[in-house]
């Protein structure tokens, strides 16, 4: 949308002033109520940029919200985690009305300290919005009891200790937030198991396509966009229903198509691995290995 304007934040002080809210008590790190938040002035939609970690908890947010492509109507209490940078928008309806909180956190609040060298392990910060955590009762409550800590510690007078507590239960709000996503991985399982099962038909299709040679092996973006979700997401998925990453299966795959080249054709090792999209046949022999513990001309002999 060539008009849709956008806003960009270096500060969470400019966040404050764009939002119609007082100044933040603390220059790198602000805990908000969202029913204090004004609305967006003008119409349409507005993309935002922070260069701050957006955390949110949201009850009846009757907005509709876009994070890349995707979009998602927040009927009900949920999370989303938003790293510095990342493009998203929002489109607020006239007299809308929501509650919960939103934790802005600089990047050097975090600055040489354990949390700050490991943040990039929370992968749930490059979700998309459709992928946000919903939370039961007690959960919620959890999030909240941490998130309110937080606001009281910053709040308070600040002394040589505050930031090692925030620090501390921030990270502790971040592993509760894995935990639970690890349980929405599980309990939704109709609708997770269907991407299992879309991921096996794509990965099927793609290799007994014709083009393979020309196309090369499915990327892990390529297999993530096909199924309308997030990269780290669909690995997340996997990781928790099948113990393997999204490339894995693209190398499973890969190699029953092998197996199933080398026991039933006379195709060379060389024809087989340009035929699977490899430029080199030395790369798809070591991987071949890796997979199974033996070669391919090992592989094909054993039939003999």
């Amino acid at each position: 949308m060539p008009n849709t304007p956008l806003h960009r934040f270096k500060t969470i002080a400019e966040f404050h002033e764009f939002r119609g809210l007082p100044k933040p008590q603390h220059p790198l790190i602000s805990v908000v109520n969202v029913e204090d938040l004004k609305t967006v002035q003008g119409s349409g939609t507005h993309n935002i940029v922070n260069n701050f970690y957006t955390i949110a908890l949201k009850r009846s947010f009757n907005a509709r919200m876009r994070y890349g492509q995707q979009e998602y109507d927040f009927d009900a209490g949920i999370m989303f985690f938003i790293a510095p940078n990342q493009v998203y928008s929002i489109q607020a309806g006239d007299g809308h009305r929501h509650s919960g909180w939103t934790m802005l956190i600089h990047p050097d609040f975090l600055w040489n300290t354990h949390l700050g060298k490991a943040m990039k392990q929370y992968e749930f910060f490059s979700y998309a919005v459709n992928e946000a955590l919903h939370l039961s009762e007690k959960e919620e409550n959890t999030i909240e009891a941490l998130i309110r800590n937080i606001a009281l510690e910053y709040q308070s007078n600040i002394d040589n200790f505050s930031q090692d507590l925030i620090v501390a239960q921030l990270e502790v709000l971040l592993t509760y937030a894995n935990r639970f996503y690890h349980r929405q991985f599980l309990t939704r399982k109709i609708s997770n198991h269907k991407i299992l099962e879309r991921l096996e038909r794509l990965l099927s299709d793609y290799f007994d396509d014709e083009h393979l040679t020309s196309n090369g092996l499915p990327t892990v973006q390529y297999i993530s966009d096909k199924l309308h979700v997030s990269p780290n997401y669909l690995s997340g998925l996997l990781k928790i229903l099948t113990g393997q990453s999204t490339q894995q299966h693209i190398h499973d795959k890969l190699i029953e198509k092998a197996k199933e080249k080398l026991s039933g054709t006379d195709l060379s090792v060389s024809e087989i691995a340009y035929g699977l999209g490899f430029e080199h046949p030395q790369s798809f022999s070591k991987l071949f290995k890796v997979k199974t513990t033996f070669s391919p001309l090992e592989f094909r002999q054993s039939f003999n």
